[in-house]
């Protein structure tokens, strides 16, 4: 009888097992910490209800429209942050933006998100200047500014995008990253990419299959 009791309940766990086994070849991992810990969750899995999701937004683009979360409700989103006067590394960003954008022109479950860093100097008028000079498609590129603290905020607290806050804490501390983040269709991070480089980019776009399937 013990035997017996045994053997059931090894099936039991060999099926839970089963049931909560994610093919990682298939599918993206969740980033739930800004230590962007891959995890592989199972929709069975008592965790998938508390994945870490984008908080609720609002921002102005570079046409003066606002522009929320609900905006890209159902939609894959890649998220960077920028500056119109950033000589450095934006350039690249913006470049590399522009590549994907091309990529998934008449694609309409993927759009890109870029927010302004410098919002006090970064004025609607800027930012269009800047989505013109880097051919920004409307409805298909947001770039935005808005409130310092808002940004921020989202920076840190929901794109996990800013490493140095990671470390100090100040939230004085100015944020330049050159990170990509992707955003699946439950607002959900999916992948970190550095923005800079080509590798790291055709990476993001093996990814982005993998997502469409999932979704």
């Amino acid at each position: 009888m013990k035997l017996k009791l045994l053997i059931l309940v090894c099936i039991i766990c060999v099926s839970c097992k089963k049931e909560t086994t994610v093919d990682k070849s298939k599918t993206l991992p969740f980033y739930n910490s800004e230590e962007f810990t891959p995890e592989w969750i199972s929709e069975s899995d008592a965790k998938y209800s508390k994945i870490h999701t984008i908080a609720p937004f609002e921002f102005i683009n570079q046409n003066g429209k606002k522009i929320t979360n609900k905006d890209f409700e159902n939609k894959i989103y890649i998220v960077d942050f920028f500056f119109t006067t950033c000589t450095s590394i934006c350039p690249i960003l913006s470049k590399n933006m522009a590549l994907i954008q091309e990529a998934y022109i008449n694609d309409s479950e993927v759009l890109m998100l870029s927010h302004s860093v410098m919002p006090w100097v970064d004025s609607v008028d800027k930012v269009k200047e800047y989505a013109t000079d880097n051919n920004a498609i409307d409805n298909k590129w947001h770039l935005v500014t808005g409130k310092r603290d808002a940004i921020y905020k989202i920076a840190r607290s929901s794109y996990f995008a800013d490493e140095d806050f990671k470390k100090t804490k100040d939230e004085n501390e100015f944020i330049h990253t050159e990170n990509f983040v992707l955003i699946d269709k439950k607002g959900r991070i999916r992948g970190v990419y550095n923005g800079t480089l080509s590798l790291d980019m055709s990476r993001l776009k093996r990814h982005l299959k993998l997502l469409k399937k999932e979704s």
